[in-house]
């Protein structure tokens, strides 16, 4: 899983200008872990951490149900 976000991984392949960000890979694992072990996880990081794919290609690649609670705002309408 963590090699989707590799420079040339399936998230580079698939989004024009995707460059790999060592906090969102490191989120994607924290997330990867919380899926498998079935155990809750609470992560914040800043703008441009690139937090939404680092929830969503583990909770894909898990095909698993998940539950994404984000704060006030646009972002919440989006999901």
């Amino acid at each position: 899983m963590t090699d989707d976000f590799a420079a040339d991984g399936q998230l580079a392949k698939a989004i024009t200008g995707f460059k790999p960000r060592e906090p969102q890979r490191q989120m994607a694992v924290a997330v990867t872990q919380a899926i498998e072990n079935a155990q809750p996880l609470v992560v914040e990081a800043g703008t441009g951490t690139g937090k939404t794919y680092a929830y969503l290609a583990p909770a894909l690649r898990a095909g698993k149900k998940v539950i994404i609670s984000t704060g006030p705002g646009r972002k919440r309408c989006r999901i």
